[in-house]
């Protein structure tokens, strides 16, 4: 009897996708077209199109109700169908807000007017998030529309994760009882390759910071003064080149004192995810690779932490010469944490070891700008077994577990808020290039995510009977 009410669903919803596909893309399109860039404050009006945006398609997918809700922030959207309230309840999670588009002019078409070229949409926001959510509420539809619905579905789109989420817990606490939920399912995440579904079983945490390093009160001609006062810059990439050692090892006293070492025997696990170093490094342009000693790549990124300088700048960098020696110099730095590293403890002993090595020529100021905990999801979960099921059916082979080197940080906060574990049912590739010039999504995951979602949702409804 499944096998036959999976076949009615599976041509049902390669009929509605296939009937439906341009207005698809014409609604993604419309959403992608606003440039909901959370990071910069002229944005904020968009910010409330974006939420109204996303109103609009909750409720014209079937939600009974939704409703746009103000933070200190952006604003939260939030929609629901309760179809009886003694069913389970699905709660998705996105984010409506895109990361800046510099540098623009590395960008070979307009960053928010969607395009599609071999088989790809490219536009800011194409994959993160706006590509991966949109699936969802079109499966939401799908599952409407044709009756199916097997479970209630809420669905929390907020506009800060590119900043951290830093309204987002609260608004959770406030809200306990609206967003209560069995579990809560995300696409913000990536498969390992076309044709090879994975499920990500676990991210890093994340903690950043801003460094200030003050030398001179004033800019000072480098000719009189270079040799007899420290360059702030020259300090700066001091200090940051301490950070780690010849073997990749972060030297930050406490650092490690968390980290939970992975078995071997789940390392032998995600050594059978396929990979390849030469197609790696073919596919972002460099001729080798480079982290922690006795770890391999998939291992640097899944389950070590790592050190980063994300930004640095001061002095002159205009058009031409001039011979400065600055006042300042800056840098963002960030380290993404593994499972059990608590990122305000994280925070405190890089503020602490930076400032207290850094020589009396100059002036030290770290600032914490955020950060967040990193997650695991047991692949026991009964929602885990749904999404499972689910990438078997329109994959024909079962998803590999793996973790990722990413971070969601409002991840971990729902397991402490809502009391609920999260499933990462992600669909991108690694080549979206997501944060960067040229962001895409190819059409064929786009649309297997629709196809996908829809199974979820029936699995999830049996195993929770």
């Amino acid at each position: 009897m499944d096998k036959v009410k999976n076949t009615i669903i599976m041509e049902g919803l390669k009929t509605y996708i296939s009937d439906n596909k341009q207005r698809f893309l014409d609604e993604l399109f419309e959403l992608i077209r606003i440039p909901s860039i959370s990071s910069i404050e002229s944005h904020k009006p968009d910010m409330y199109k974006c939420a109204e945006q996303w109103k609009k398609i909750l409720l014209e997918g079937g939600a009974d109700k939704a409703k746009i809700f103000e933070t200190p922030g952006n604003p939260i959207t939030y929609g629901e169908k309760i179809i009886d309230e003694k069913l389970p309840t699905v709660l998705v999670y996105a984010h409506m807000d895109v990361m800046p588009v510099d540098p623009v002019d590395l960008w070979e078409s307009d960053p928010f007017e969607p395009i599609i070229k071999d088989g790809k949409i490219i536009a800011r926001g194409a994959d993160d998030d706006k590509g991966q959510s949109f699936m969802h509420a079109k499966a939401f539809e799908f599952m409407v529309k044709t009756n199916q619905l097997p479970c209630n579905v809420k669905f929390l789109i907020e506009g800060e994760e590119e900043v951290g989420s830093v309204n987002l817990p609260a608004f959770c606490e406030a809200h306990k009882e609206m967003l209560k939920s069995d579990v809560i399912l995300v696409s913000d995440t990536s498969m390992i390759a076309p044709g090879i579904p994975s499920i990500t079983t676990g991210l890093r945490g994340l903690a950043y910071w801003e460094v200030e390093v003050t030398g001179p009160n004033r800019d000072l001609h480098s000719g009189l003064f270079g040799g007899a006062v420290a360059n702030p810059i020259n300090e700066l990439t001091k200090l940051i080149a301490q950070m780690t050692d010849e073997n990749g090892h972060i030297t930050i006293p406490g650092f490690y004192d968390d980290v939970i070492e992975v078995s071997d025997a789940e390392r032998k696990k995600m050594a059978q995810a396929p990979f390849d170093p030469e197609v790696y490094k073919s596919a972002i342009g460099v001729d080798a690779l480079l982290g922690e000693a006795g770890y391999t790549p998939s291992e640097h990124t899944g389950i070590r932490p790592s050190f980063d300088v994300c930004g640095i700048w001061g002095g002159y960098t205009g058009e031409g010469a001039k011979t400065v020696l600055p006042s300042k110099a800056y840098a963002k730095i960030s380290s993404r944490l593994v499972p059990n590293q608590d990122h305000e403890k994280i925070a405190e002993l890089f503020k602490a070891h930076f400032e207290s090595i850094a020589p009396d020529c100059v002036k030290v100021k770290v600032t914490s700008l955020h950060g967040g905990q990193g997650y695991v999801c047991p692949i026991d979960l009964p929602a885990y077994q749904a999404a499972e099921r689910a990438y078997e059916k329109v994959y024909s082979r079962k998803p590999v577990p793996v973790r990722s080197g990413g971070s969601i940080p409002i991840i971990s906060e729902f397991e402490k808020i809502l009391g609920v574990k999260t499933v990462l049912m992600g669909f991108g590739l690694e080549s979206d290039a997501i944060h960067s010039p040229n962001e895409n999504y190819p059409l064929e995951q786009f649309y297997t995510g629709i196809e996908a979602i829809p199974y979820f949702y029936k699995e999830f409804a049996d195993l929770s009977k």
